[in-house]
């Protein structure tokens, strides 16, 4: 382990490698699931931060200084977008000179607060990252870390060199559902994991929204779909086996639908304009203006975000889609990415694992998981509640667990798991304490890098082992 880090520390490109034990202690818990957090919680200090990214990950997160203003504080902003720059000094009273066009210029001050919170896109995460950690910010960075594995490395020793706490946003860590799936896996109640089967519906017009007309459609300019939609779920995998070490990784997937060949005869070029729009499941006229929205709400908020537009903002978000890349064909845009992959795991134990991400499903990021062990099985359906279902092997009968809401988390995103997030962050930050986060620089290096290995296999169609080739070993 003492290998790998030396040449994450020098920049160098590494790979998956087992969790130190040290790791297992400061962010992980210990072996019943249970976090090693303090006995007794300090009182709690004001936390001051700064946003670099204001699209709707950045408000989002920004969302707990409204909530909790004794809490967290946002005190400058870096966001290129006048009219969002502007919405945030006013939601935040944040001085004139505290409002920055790009991060590079609040990077050249002096440290402003004790956090940054890296919203922008992927492509722009590697640079804010490093620069920041090196002033003494606390870095809150948006899933992914970056978008080549060197860069994840790069970020890694960065915030280890300056001595800051690094969370990435693998939010559902945090959310209540997969924390207790975690923990009934750690009680022995299903005996040894066998297998764990994780799908990931991403929905058809969320797809047709992110990855074919949104940022997320093009490799060169954002990543790879399953970098962007499911680091997330490489790393829940990853998290509910107990960071065993991945020995051998496969994965097949391609852009199966949204291409040119595919559209339907008599197809126009734009949406609001198509002959055949009436037929579209993916229309922009479906998505956005059925039912018409008053006022900016997501998805539509992602296409135009000016509420106070003269005319009103339904006349501005039909310019929008009329002009711009939102009211496209799905079938005559520049997306590359795939919608649809799957990839299979091993682990050094023999356990198994595989990972489906499909657009073409009812549900939106509803997510399935079941966990097979040799004395049960355990499964959660996030589109039937908060709800964890176990069946005993021995005694052939079958519990529900529920997890307790929190009304504080009510309307957040990822149904709340997003306010644990930030809840556990500024918790950390507070209290100069990482053990409050559970998705910290090493596991969330460990598992970008597998999920780098998985497009790679896919990419050459050959099986990758993690713990023999030297692109993914120390």
């Amino acid at each position: 382990m003492v290998k790998w880090l030396e040449r994450c520390w020098r920049g160098v490109c590494c790979c998956w490698s087992a969790a130190s034990t040290h790791f297992k202690k400061e962010n992980m818990g210990d072996s019943t699931g249970v976090n090693d957090l303090p006995a007794t919680t300090p009182a709690h200090r004001k936390v001051t931060t700064v946003v670099i990214g204001v699209g709707n990950r950045g408000k989002n997160y920004a969302r707990y200084a409204e909530q909790f203003p004794d809490l967290l504080q946002v005190v400058g902003v870096a966001e290129p977008r006048e009219h969002v720059r502007h919405f945030m000094q006013k939601k935040h009273s944040i001085p004139q000179q505290h409002c920055y066009t790009g991060w590079q210029s609040l990077a050249a001050e002096e440290k402003l607060a004790d956090c940054a919170i890296i919203a922008t896109q992927d492509q722009q995460h590697f640079g804010p990252a490093v620069a920041l950690a090196k002033k003494g910010y606390h870095i809150l960075l948006e899933k992914p870390m970056a978008v080549t594995a060197e860069d994840c490395c790069s970020i890694y020793k960065a915030c280890k060199d300056a001595g800051v706490i690094l969370a990435v946003c693998h939010v559902l860590r945090y959310y209540p559902p997969a924390k207790k799936l975690k923990e009934l896996i750690d009680s022995g109640i299903i005996g040894e994991v066998v297998n764990i089967n994780h799908t990931e519906p991403v929905g058809f017009w969320h797809f047709a929204h992110s990855f074919v007309r949104g940022n997320w459609r093009n490799t060169k300019k954002s990543t790879f779909s399953l970098l962007a939609k499911c680091c997330h779920d490489v790393d829940l995998i990853a998290y509910w086996m107990g960071n065993k070490k991945c020995t051998k990784m496969s994965s097949f997937g391609s852009l199966h639908h949204f291409r040119q060949e595919k559209k339907p005869a008599g197809g126009g070029t734009r949406c609001l304009q198509c002959p055949v729009e009436a037929t579209c499941p993916y229309s922009a006229k479906k998505i956005y203006l059925d039912p018409a929205p008053e006022r900016p709400r997501w998805p539509m908020s992602v296409v135009c975000d000016i509420e106070d537009a003269p005319g009103g903002y339904l006349q501005k978000l039909k310019e929008a889609i009329d002009t711009g890349p939102y009211g496209k064909c799905v079938y005559e845009t520049d997306n590359d990415v795939c919608d649809n992959q799957v990839v299979n795991f091993e682990f050094i134990d023999g356990s198994t694992a595989t990972l489906t991400m499909v657009a073409f499903s009812e549900r939106i990021c509803a997510r399935k998981t079941e966990v097979y062990g040799t004395m049960g099985q355990l499964v959660w359906d996030d589109g039937k509640g908060h709800e964890i279902h176990h069946f005993d092997f021995l005694s052939k009968k079958s519990k529900v667990y529920t997890c307790e809401k929190n009304n504080a988390a009510e309307g957040w995103g990822h149904s709340g798991a997003d306010y644990f997030l930030m809840e556990a962050f500024v918790k950390a930050v507070a209290q100069d304490d990482s053990r409050w986060i559970l998705s910290g620089p090493e596991v969330s290096l460990e598992t970008h890098l597998l999920t780098f290995a998985a497009e790679e296999s896919r990419i050459t169609g050959t099986i990758i082992k993690p713990n023999e080739d030297p692109r993914w070993m120390a």
